[in-house]
């Protein structure tokens, strides 16, 4: 079949859209129709490098559709059944995933090549092979996936707001209440509001923290920050360190959350002073690749037990905490809603880039057309 998709083909360029050749479902594998599609910063590192990838890309991998066609051997979904995309792919029985750990699952290996987990393409233009960002695709009208990257949800819950639970939503979450173990009573700094650092906000807050500082240097902001459970909100990395002290007596934080754009040294270093002893930093952001951005001392390291833990999906696991998000929106308890400021069409996915690179959304969202 044929599908509109944008496409990314190397480095420092911008989304174009054009038509591709969609294969049907192999084994393992289901046809799903995208209805909506967030604009995650991830999907930009492709463009700056700072993920690597093979081009030329299908961008998008935070989506949520309905399932029109399934492969042999699938038995877990049918044609009409809704879901949201997992970013992370999920075997089920590898090493890390037979230890609950399925946010590393082997099929992770595949991210790079993005391609689909037995090593072929479905999206071809011209003879020519069209990876697929996280083995998803997101960016397309239509996509082949395998049924390890879908998780099924209750067809009531509106598509547009369920696609942000595929990544930013469970990642920033998931880096206060699991990677960060945020419990009640305690002082925690949120460094980067945006997609992921606004549901870190709402993480902490929900696990009971007692203040909640959110650090932006956009005005704006700091000040959506505290409609998703920031008690402060500061614009540098040093007026959080100082709060934070003052608001514990002087003992300092127990959680500094790192999800600005890109992972920088000096983020991280101010940080890691910011906590007490025993406390973590999570580093969410991705850094650039061959950089190193860590660099503490081990002194304060060892003699203070500081710990530093690093968050992919926010140590969350997919197939389980991405309905448990949505049972959470139900109850009222977090915001989903709320988290959309600009809808596009798939043609204006770069004025979407345009618009989050310049901190005017909070998450835009791709509404598909078909």
């Amino acid at each position: 079949m044929k599908t509109r998709a944008a496409v990314l083909r190397g480095l420092g360029k911008t989304f174009e859209i054009t038509e591709l050749d969609l294969d049907a479902p192999k084994a393992g594998e289901v046809l799903v129709r995208f209805t909506a599609s967030g604009l995650c910063h991830s999907d930009d590192h492709l463009r700056t490098g700072d993920i690597p990838v093979r081009f030329p890309i299908v961008g998008g991998h935070e989506g949520a559709g309905v399932v029109e066609e399934v492969g042999p051997g699938v038995t877990r979904l049918k044609p009409g059944d809704h879901v949201v995309a997992s970013f992370l792919p999920v075997c089920g029985h590898c090493r890390f995933c037979a230890r609950g750990q399925t946010n590393l699952c082997d099929l992770g290996r595949f991210l790079v090549d993005n391609c689909l987990p037995d090593g072929t393409f479905r999206f071809h233009s011209g003879g020519e092979d069209i990876g697929q960002m996280c083995l998803l695709g997101t960016f397309s009208q239509h996509a082949v996936v395998s049924e390890s990257s879908v998780v099924q949800i209750d067809d009531d819950l509106p598509l547009e707001v369920a696609a942000l639970v595929g990544c930013g939503v469970p990642t920033g979450f998931g880096s206060a209440v699991k990677a960060g173990e945020v419990q009640p009573g305690d002082t925690t700094i949120v460094y980067g509001i945006g997609g992921v650092g606004v549901n870190a906000l709402q993480g902490a807050a929900y696990a009971g923290a007692r203040h909640v500082i959110a650090v932006d240097p956009v005005a704006s902001k700091r000040e959506i920050a505290k409609q998703f459970g920031a008690t402060h909100a500061v614009e540098t990395a040093g007026e959080a360190a100082e709060l934070a002290r003052e608001l514990s007596r002087g003992v300092g934080a127990d959680q500094a959350l790192i999800t600005i754009g890109v992972a920088s040294e000096e983020v991280i270093s101010a940080a890691f002073a910011a906590v007490r002893k025993r406390g973590i930093v999570v580093v969410t952001s991705i850094g650039t690749p061959g950089v190193n951005t860590v660099s503490v001392p081990s002194f304060e390291l060892t003699l203070f037990e500081k710990r530093i833990q690093g968050a992919l999906f926010g140590s969350s696991n997919p197939f389980d905490d991405i309905p448990r998000v949505l049972d959470l929106y139900r109850a009222g308890k977090i915001k989903l809603d709320e988290l959309i400021t600009t809808r596009y069409k798939l043609e204006e996915v770069n004025q979407g880039y345009e618009d989050m690179m310049a901190g005017r959304n909070i998450r835009g969202v791709i509404i598909h057309e078909h």
